[in-house]
């Protein structure tokens, strides 16, 4: 039995960094660009669908898998005008996921690269990062 214990704890400690925190992971954002969705998954669940809006033209959204940074519960955009991004999750130095005004434009690339969410969606993501803290999210953006 404990062998059996330590080549499962060997086989996880070999993954790559990536495959070992969705595999550690409670709950799975993936953000795909394509079809400008995110969908919000807790221990294997799909919970939520949502449309976002991504980069668009010349403001690449980053690809890769992320964990959330900080949270800034009414944060304004010193680079942008002082932009309304409440409920933003920070996961890779400036960019962040947070909700918009502009609904009209979610489903469609539009942003400078953050991932625009309606403000109910983006209250709920929030929440979720609050309630099972950072280290257990994961946030895939992907093609």
């Amino acid at each position: 039995m404990r062998k059996l214990f330590l080549a499962g704890v060997l086989a996880l400690a070999l993954m790559p960094f990536s495959s070992a925190s969705a595999f550690a992971a409670k709950v799975i954002a993936k953000i795909d660009v394509s079809s400008q969705t995110m969908v919000i998954s807790q221990n294997g669940r799909v919970k939520y669908k949502w449309r976002v809006s991504t980069g668009r033209s010349g403001y690449a959204t980053p690809r890769g898998t992320y964990s959330p940074k900080w949270l800034s519960r009414y944060h304004r955009s010193r680079k942008y005008n002082n932009a309304w991004m409440h409920y933003a999750v920070f996961f890779r130095g400036g960019y962040a996921i947070h909700a918009t005004r502009d609904t009209k434009r979610l489903g469609r690339r539009a942003s400078h690269g953050c991932v625009r969410l309606a403000e109910q969606d983006a209250a709920r993501f929030y929440s979720l990062v609050e309630k099972m803290g950072k280290h257990n999210i994961r946030i895939v953006v992907q093609n």
